[in-house]
C-alpha cells in the first residue's frame, strides 16, 4: 500500500482502514477485523436490567457510534459538570447491540476492542459481565469467546454502561458515551497477542537501517505446537524489502516473545517534513497453514534529546514548535471524525507547528496515526492527575490512580509505541501529589521505569507545576527526570538548566508572549515549547463563557490573533497580517479587520503588523504610512492610524521585492450570505465530514464582522447537518441544530453524507439577506 501520498488521498486511506482495518489483499488476510460501530441502541438514563439479554430496548434511540451524548445537550450553569466540564450535561448512558456470528467463527478467538468509552464503563456479553474500566481515555479489549452463540438465528447481545454522573470529573470537557470506534476481532487460538508487535529502528544511516521487531505469540489452544513467525518489511511503494523467519515451540496456554532483526537498504526516513511510512506484515504459520497475520505501520527515524543542544531528529537539530490539544473538537464534542482532526492539523501546519502535546490524557489511536501521516512529533501524556485533586475539587481519575495507573500506563504504551511521531512520554500534568517526599519520588520513578521497560529509548518527562514552590528544583527530583519539563515560568527552567547544564530542558506548556518565544529561539538547550493551546476547547471557563479562549484558533477553526502572530514567528513562508485595536476601546481585543464597531466614530487605532518579512510598508487608502524594518526581537511593527473608511494594506518585502501582502476593507451593510465548502467531495463514512463556512458580506462581498444574523442551514435528503457552531465562547446555543447566530460575521455547519453517491445541496439563509448555496459530490 502506498503510504506517502497527498493529504486528501492519505485521509481517504485512513478512513478505509477504519472500515476494515489493514485491508491489504483479501485472500492473504486471515485475521478478521470487523467494524462494530453501526446499529446500536441507546438511552440516556440508568436502565435497570439493561445488561440482560431479554431486556426490551425497542424504544431506545437507534444510532451509530462513535457517539457523544453530552454535546447534544443544553448548556446550563446548574449542570454538575461546572466550569471544568463546560456546563454540559452528565449522567449515565446505556448502549446495546444485537448481532449474529457465522458458524465458521466458532473455532476462533473473538474479542471486542473499544478505542474509548467515557467513562467508568462496564461491558456485558449475553448477560455475562466482562469488566470495568474507570479511565475514559484508554483503549481496552475483552475476550468474548466462551460466552458467544454461533450460527444462523443465534443472537448475541452486548451491553455497555457509561457513567460519568459523579461530577465534577474533569477540569475540561470530557464527553460521554462510546465516543470512539469499536471493532470485533477474530483470530486463530494461536495468534499474535493484542498490541503484540513492537518495532524499533535503533540504527539508521543513509545506506541501511536496522529494524528490530519483537512479536508476542499466544497459544490459547489445548495443545503445544511449533510455530513459524514470518515478518516482512514493506516500503512506501508496497514492495517487500526485507523478510525474516523464526521457528519456536509454544506450549498450550503459553505466551512467547520472538525477536527478529531485519535490514532495510537505502531507507527513506520519517520526518516532520517528509513523514515516510513503512509497514511490517507479520504471519504466524503452523507448517504451511497460515494461522494469523497483521500489518503494522512504522517509520524509520532516530531521535535524541541533548542537554546542550536540545532535540535532534535523523541527525538534524530541530526545535519542537508545539501546541497542546484537548480531545474535543468544538461542536462535535469528543466524538471527533478523522476529517475534523485533519482539518485542524492542516491549520496548525500553516502556522508552522511541528509538534503536539496530547493534553492531558491519551488520544484515540487514529489521532496518532494521523500525526504519523502528517508529520507531527508527539508528547504522549498519560494523566492529568495522580491522587491529589486540583482547584475545582474534581472527583475523577484521582479516585482510581492507585489501583489503575499501572494497567492504564501499560495499555497506553503497548498500544502506541510503534508510532514514529511519539518522541517523549509525559506521566502527569501539574501533579499536586507531594513531590517533596519519598512517596512522590516513587510514583514518578514507577511510571518512568514502566515506560522504559515497554518502550526502551523513549524518554519520560512530566509537566512540572511551580517547581520553585514545590522544591523539585532543590530536592533532587528534577534530576531524576529524563527531561525536565515545566509549565510556564520559563525563566525558572532557564535558571535551573544553567545551574545544572547536564539536564535536558523542555517547555511542556507555554503562553503566547514574545518573551516566551525568544527563550525558545535564543536558548540552544531549550528543546521545544508547547503552547497553551492550539485550539480553543470546551470547558475550563467561567460562566457565561463555555470554552477556554487561549488557542491559536477558536473552537470553530477561525484564526485568533495569537495564531496570526505565531505564524510570523514559526512559519517558513513570508507572511503579513494586519491587526488593530480601537484607541477608545481601551484594553479591547485585537481584531483582524478594518470595520469599526461604531461607524460614526473614527478615532485613532493602534495597528500592528505581524510579519517575518525584512520590511513592511503600510498603506491607508493607497497612501503610504511608511515602512518599518524587522526588529531583532521579532516584535510586531506598530503604527497609530486615524480611521478612514476604505482600505488598509500591508506589503512585506525581502531584499526589496514584494513577497507577501494583506488587504482589509471597511464593510458596508450586510447584504448576502456566501457559503463556502472547505472541500467539494465527501464519502459516506463516519470519519468523513465537510466544514461549510457561512459568511455575512456586504454588496461588494466584504465580510461584515459586526453582523449577528440568525443563519438557517438546510440540506438535501442524502446528507445530514451534524453540528453548527460560530466559535463564540459565550454562545449557549445547541450544536445539534440547523441554525446559528453569526459571530464576527461567521458561522459554520458540519455535513455528513447519508448515501453512497450523488450530489448534496446545502443552503444558508437569513431574513433580509440573499441566500447562499453550495454543491458537494459524494464519492
Amino acid at each position: 500500500m502506498k503510504v506517502k501520498m497527498k493529504i486528501g488521498k492519505l485521509i481517504l486511506a485512513l478512513l478505509c482502514m477504519h472500515q476494515f482495518v489493514f485491508a491489504q489483499t483479501a485472500k492473504e488476510q486471515v485475521r478478521a477485523v470487523q467494524n462494530f460501530d453501526k446499529n446500536w441502541s441507546f438511552i440516556q438514563e440508568d436502565a435497570s436490567g439493561a445488561e440482560q439479554v431479554a431486556f426490551n430496548d425497542s424504544k431506545w434511540r437507534k444510532l451509530d457510534v462513535p457517539h457523544d451524548w453530552s454535546i447534544e445537550g443544553n448548556y446550563d450553569k446548574a449542570n454538575p459538570t461546572g466550569r471544568g466540564g463546560g456546563y454540559l450535561p452528565a449522567g449515565i448512558g446505556w448502549y446495546r447491540k444485537s448481532f449474529t456470528l457465522d458458524q465458521s467463527w466458532s473455532k476462533k478467538k473473538v474479542s471486542i476492542q473499544f478505542d474509548g468509552v467515557m467513562g467508568n464503563s462496564e461491558v456485558w456479553i449475553n448477560g455475562h459481565q466482562l469488566g470495568k474500566r474507570p479511565f475514559g481515555y484508554i483503549s481496552f479489549n475483552y475476550n468474548l469467546t466462551k460466552y458467544l452463540n454461533f450460527g444462523q438465528g443465534k443472537t448475541n447481545v452486548i451491553a455497555v454502561k457509561a457513567d460519568n454522573s459523579v461530577q465534577p470529573a474533569s477540569r475540561y470537557y470530557a464527553g460521554a458515551g462510546i465516543y470512539r470506534h469499536v471493532r470485533l476481532v477474530a483470530t486463530d487460538p494461536t495468534h499474535i497477542a493484542h498490541w503484540g508487535v513492537y518495532i524499533r529502528t535503533p540504527e539508521v544511516s543513509a545506506q541501511k537501517a536496522l529494524v528490530k521487531v519483537q512479536t508476542s505469540v499466544v497459544n490459547e489452544s489445548a495443545k503445544a505446537s511449533q510455530v513459524i513467525l514470518e515478518t516482512s518489511v514493506i516500503d512506501p511503494s508496497g514492495k517487500t524489502v526485507a523478510t525474516s523467519q523464526s521457528k519456536q515451540d509454544i506450549g498450550a496456554g503459553k505466551n512467547i516473545q520472538l525477536n527478529q532483526d531485519l535490514e532495510v537498504a537505502n531507507p527513506k526516513l520519517w520526518s516532520a517534513d517528509e513523514p515516510v511510512l513503512y509497514q511490517t506484515l507479520t504471519k504466524i504459520k503452523l507448517g504451511n497453514q497460515l494461522l494469523d497475520d497483521q500489518l503494522n505501520t512504522f517509520g524509520i527515524r532516530t531521535f535524541k534529546f541533548e542537554a546542550a543542544s536540545g532535540f535532534w531528529l535523523n541527525g538534524k537539530n530541530l526545535k519542537l514548535k508545539g501546541v497542546c490539544l484537548h480531545h474535543d473538537a468544538g461542536a462535535l464534542g469528543s466524538a471527533v471524525p478523522l476529517k475534523a482532526w485533519e482539518r485542524r492539523f492542516r491549520l496548525l501546519k500553516e502556522v508552522g507547528v511541528n509538534a503536539i502535546r496530547v493534553g492531558h490524557n491519551p488520544m484515540a489511536p487514529d489521532f496518532l496515526e494521523l500525526c504519523d501521516q502528517m508529520g507531527f512529533l508527539v508528547m504522549n501524556e498519560t494523566f492529568d492527575t495522580w491522587t491529589a485533586i486540583k482547584n475545582n475539587g474534581e472527583k475523577g481519575y484521582n479516585l482510581h490512580f492507585k489501583d489503575w495507573w499501572e494497567r492504564d500506563t501499560r495499555d497506553l504504551v503497548l498500544r502506541d509505541r510503534n508510532h514514529p511521531s511519539i518522541v517523549v512520554y509525559s506521566v502527569g500534568n501539574e501533579i499536586r501529589d507531594n513531590l517533596d517526599s519519598p512517596e512522590g519520588f516513587k510514583k514518578y520513578k514507577d511510571l518512568q521505569d514502566l515506560i522504559h521497560e515497554l518502550s526502551p529509548g523513549t524518554p519520560v518527562t512530566m509537566a512540572l507545576f511551580r517547581p520553585s514552590s514545590s522544591k523539585v528544583y532543590t530536592n533532587g527530583f528534577a534530576q531524576t527526570m529524563d527531561i525536565v519539563g515545566q509549565n510556564y515560568r520559563e525563566t525558572e527552567l532557564v535558571a535551573f538548566h544553567e545551574a545544572h547544564p547536564e539536564t535536558k530542558a523542555l517547555g511542556t506548556e507555554n503562553g503566547h508572549t514574545l518573551a516566551t518565544w525568544l527563550i525558545l529561539r535564543d536558548k540552544p538547550y531549550m528543546a521545544g515549547q508547547f503552547l497553551w493551546t492550539g485550539f480553543n476547547y470546551l470547558g475550563e471557563a467561567d460562566w457565561p463563557q463555555i470554552a477556554n479562549n487561549q488557542g491559536l484558533f477558536d473552537h470553530s477553526g477561525n484564526w485568533n490573533p495569537e495564531g496570526l502572530q505565531r505564524q510570523s514567528w514559526w512559519s517558513n513562508k513570508p507572511v503579513v497580517h494586519i491587526v488593530r485595536k480601537e484607541e477608545n476601546a481601551g484594553a479591547g481585543n485585537w481584531v483582524s479587520n478594518w470595520t469599526p464597531t461604531d461607524f460614526d466614530t473614527y478615532d485613532v487605532a493602534k495597528v500592528e503588523v505581524y510579519s517575518n518579512c525584512d520590511e513592511v510598508e503600510l498603506f491607508l487608502n493607497d497612501i503610504s504610512l511608511g515602512s518599518k524594518t524587522k526588529p531583532k526581537n521579532d516584535s510586531p511593527r506598530a503604527w497609530e492610524v486615524s480611521f478612514e473608511k476604505g482600505t488598509i494594506r500591508a506589503v512585506g518585502k525581502n531584499n526589496g521585492k514584494e513577497v507577501a501582502s494583506e488587504l482589509h476593507k471597511t464593510a458596508g451593510e450586510p447584504a448576502q450570505i456566501v457559503l463556502e465548502a472547505e472541500q467539494n467531495t465527501i464519502s459516506n463514512n463516519w470519519d468523513d465530514v465537510v466544514y461549510l463556512k457561512a459568511k455575512v458580506v456586504d454588496a461588494d462581498g466584504v465580510l461584515c464582522p459586526n453582523a449577528s444574523k440568525m443563519i438557517t442551514f438546510s440540506s438535501s435528503a442524502n446528507a445530514e447537518i451534524i453540528a453548527v457552531d460560530n466559535g463564540n465562547i459565550i454562545s449557549h446555543e445547541k450544536y445539534k441544530a440547523k441554525n446559528r447566530l453569526s459571530f464576527n460575521g461567521l458561522c459554520q455547519a458540519i455535513i455528513a453524507a447519508k448515501a453512497g453517491s450523488g450530489k448534496i445541496e446545502v443552503k444558508a439563509s437569513s431574513a433580509g439577506l440573499k441566500e447562499g448555496s453550495v454543491t458537494l459530490n459524494i464519492k
